[in-house]
């Protein structure tokens, strides 16, 4: 199992831990909400809404350092707009509710 990392943001940052920080915060803010609409629009069955969540959430999990999350959370973004056969739902969740407790953390912790 891939773990979360800040490989991507130290790199993207240059060693502005301003910058570090800021990108961060937004990170915890905006995962939680966008997963609660996600879970919401998978429930409904609203595939399009559902694949247009999966599309935002996939960055966060790039930036985060889940490389074979984020290609799993492209097909599962595809089969959605597709509508084929849906897979990718336990593993997209799984990797998410990762991200959400690791972000959970204190900022000095984190970095």
């Amino acid at each position: 199992m891939e773990e979360p990392n800040l490989k991507y943001i130290k790199e993207l940052s240059e060693g502005d831990i301003i910058f570090e920080n800021k990108l961060i915060s937004v990170l915890k803010k905006e995962l939680p909400i966008e997963y609660e609409e996600f879970l919401k629009n998978f429930k409904e069955q609203n595939f399009i809404k559902t694949a247009d969540n999966v599309h935002k959430l996939k960055h966060k999990i790039s930036i985060l350092g889940l490389a074979k999350g984020y290609e799993e959370a492209s097909i599962f973004e595809n089969d959605l707009r597709e509508r084929k056969e849906i897979k990718g739902y336990e593993s997209f969740v799984k990797n998410i509710e990762i991200l959400i407790d690791f972000l959970s953390a204190p900022l000095n912790k984190i970095l």
